[in-house]
């Protein structure tokens, strides 16, 4: 190792060394500088002449200033999370001091022999001097030629078709995006009402099910009353019917007794008491059937007193008007029935459940014309319908359509659901037809579901009677009043027509039932009455027959009317006509031949009468 030579500073550079310090200590300019001279300090002390100062006595204890080489602010970890921390936190100062200790530039290592010369100490290069370059000339550039105009034009025009290219696709771009930004806009309004549509719809729905709920209980509670009702009314009406079927049973049983001979007389049965253990009297037949014909000899000359019947036939009418006493009971008890109807609601003080056209009526067509699509797709119609069903039997409760000559149409029930069927009528304009609605024509489905069962119920309970001409032109006026909203091939309209059937069909059998019993004992006997006895029968079963045909030409050949006819001529009229045929029977099988089709004429009867 080569030993350096001592370098010894130049008077200069002793001087111009001096100059600097002394100027520093002038100004105070370095922090570093003492004084060597004494000075007045300002710092107060134990020892205030003294040029050194106590660390305690600055400004301070320099806690926070070097806070992180003394480690004043490092707090113990206790957790193993903050342990685990704390640890690699000081891996990364580690990690910070080597890399700081091994990146050594030039500047620092002349900053260091500066100092180590300026000390009069001899030093070691670290490091071999690097040898200084080589001076080499920068080569001369070969010439560039001088740019033409055409050439430069080109590249211009280049750069402008570029440029125009590039302008034209970000404006496509721009309206593009504009174009996307209105349509996403659009979409979020949409959105927006799609969702406020959606919350009416909920809080509208979740009201109308609160509103359907409580009719539902309150039809839960009062269907039952208004069945009872019903069920009470076709009692009367059955009473009644078998109350003026059973005289005219009896009636006939006391025609046919003078012509073919009386039934014997039953077995005596037991004494009969009445509610308090009284025994009932018995009358004899022969006393009882006195007296029938008496009290019907005094209701002829009644009626005829009051003309009534005056130009028929005796025997034509069938006489089925109850008794006084009876009529006023039957009456009582229908004006008790209405009574009960009223009381089903009397209770009821909610608008909207004692009128269905302020409950039913505005909710369903509310919801009709706010979410017609659901409303359809639902029937909300025929729903509505079967929710209306109570109110519409209640009002027809008092309505027997053999006994009145009240229509459909003039019902509320009918009105309103005729109105709600044609949305597009103004009530300014009464006179046009709107068209239908979405549900079509609701009073039709009202007919078929509530309407006519009540019929078919009261015909086949007595409501009926097949001996009333003017129950039969009421029957056929009311059908032909149901086939304008309801068709004849409907089921429920069959339904009818066949209650209607059955009624007939009952009384030809009864007819023929009886009649049968006394062909069988056939035993005539030498009676005045016996004429106009076998007169009257003929001309009752005369009138079943008319009524029968009456009905068919409405009704058709349904359920075999044309076999029932044909049934009643052959096995009921003409064995009681030929009991007395040269003394009226053949009159009246002449008059039956002159009103039957030809195609419903019995053999039995064209061979009779000598007919081909």
């Amino acid at each position: 190792m080569e030993e350096k030579e001592t370098i010894i500073p130049s008077t200069s550079s002793i001087e111009a060394v001096k100059q600097k310090r002394e100027h520093m200590r002038k100004t105070g300019v370095s922090e570093d500088f003492i004084s060597l001279s004494i000075t007045k300090r300002e710092s107060q002390g134990p020892h205030p002449m003294s040029r050194l100062m106590r660390e305690e006595d600055e400004i301070g204890e320099a806690e926070d200033e070097f806070a992180e080489y003394t480690s004043a602010q490092e707090r113990i970890a206790l957790g193993k999370k903050s342990r685990k921390l704390e640890a690699k936190k000081k891996r990364e100062e580690m990690n910070e001091l080597i890399v700081d200790a091994e990146e050594e530039d030039e500047e620092t290592i002349e900053w260091e022999q500066a100092q180590l010369r300026r000390g009069g100490h001899a030093f070691e290069e670290l490091e071999p001097k690097a040898q200084k370059a080589i001076y080499k000339a920068a080569a001369v550039p070969q010439p560039t030629p001088i740019p033409t105009l055409g050439p430069a034009i080109a590249r211009l025009t280049q750069s402008l078709s570029n440029l125009t290219s590039s302008h034209a696709q970000h404006t496509t771009s721009m309206a593009s995006l504009g174009e996307e930004q209105t349509q996403l806009e659009t979409r979020e309004k949409e959105m927006r009402d799609m969702i406020a549509k959606a919350e009416e719809k909920r809080s509208w729905f979740v009201a109308f099910r609160e509103w359907v709920e409580s009719v539902a209980t309150f039809l839960d509670e009062k269907f039952p009353l208004l069945q009872e009702l019903e069920d009470e009314q076709l009692s009367l009406l059955q009473e009644r019917y078998d109350m003026v079927n059973q005289r005219r049973q009896a009636d006939d049983e006391d025609d046919l007794s003078l012509f073919l001979g009386t039934l014997p007389t039953p077995p005596a049965q037991q004494d009969q008491t009445d509610d308090l253990g009284r025994v009932v009297p018995q009358t004899s037949p022969t006393v009882a059937r006195k007296e029938r014909i008496s009290a019907r000899e005094a209701r002829r000359i009644y009626r005829r007193a009051k003309g009534v019947h005056s130009q028929e036939e005796e025997g034509y009418s069938t006489d089925a008007t109850l008794p006084p006493s009876d009529a006023a009971d039957y009456a009582l008890a229908v004006e008790k029935l209405l009574g009960k109807a009223n009381e089903i609601v009397s209770d009821v003080e909610a608008k909207d459940f004692l009128d269905p056209r302020l409950g039913l009526g505005k909710w369903f067509d509310d919801w009709r014309s706010k979410f017609g699509d659901i409303y359809t797709s639902a029937f909300g119609g025929l729903g509505m319908v079967g929710a209306w069903e109570f109110w519409t039997r209640l009002e027809i409760l008092e309505w027997n359509p053999m006994e009145t000559t009240r229509t459909l149409d003039t019902f509320t029930w009918y009105q309103s659901l005729h109105d709600y069927s044609r949305p597009g009528r103004e009530e300014d304009d009464m006179e046009s037809e709107a068209e239908l609605g979405p549900d079509g024509d609701l009073v039709s489905a009202m007919i078929s579901t509530a309407v006519i069962p009540r019929i078919c119920k009261i015909l086949e309970k007595g409501g009926l009677d097949p001996y009333s001409a003017k129950d039969v032109r009421r029957l056929i006026d009311l059908c032909e009043e149901i086939e304008v909203s309801v068709p004849k091939e409907h089921l429920k309209f069959e339904l009818l027509l066949k209650s209607a059937f059955i009624t007939f069909q009952t009384a030809v059998t009864s007819s023929q039932t009886t009649v049968t019993k006394y062909l069988q004992l056939n035993q005539p006997r030498f009676d005045p009455e016996a004429i106009p006895a076998r007169r009257r029968f003929l001309s009752r079963r005369y009138k079943l027959m008319d009524n029968i045909l009456r009905w068919r030409k409405y009704a058709g050949e349904m359920y075999g009317l044309g076999q029932l006819v044909t049934t009643l001529v052959a096995d009921v009229m003409l064995p009681v006509a030929e009991s007395g045929w040269e003394v009226g029977g053949e009159d009246s099988m002449r008059k039956v031949l002159q009103v039957r089709p030809p195609e419903l004429v019995p053999v039995a009867l064209r061979a009779r009468l000598n007919i081909r």
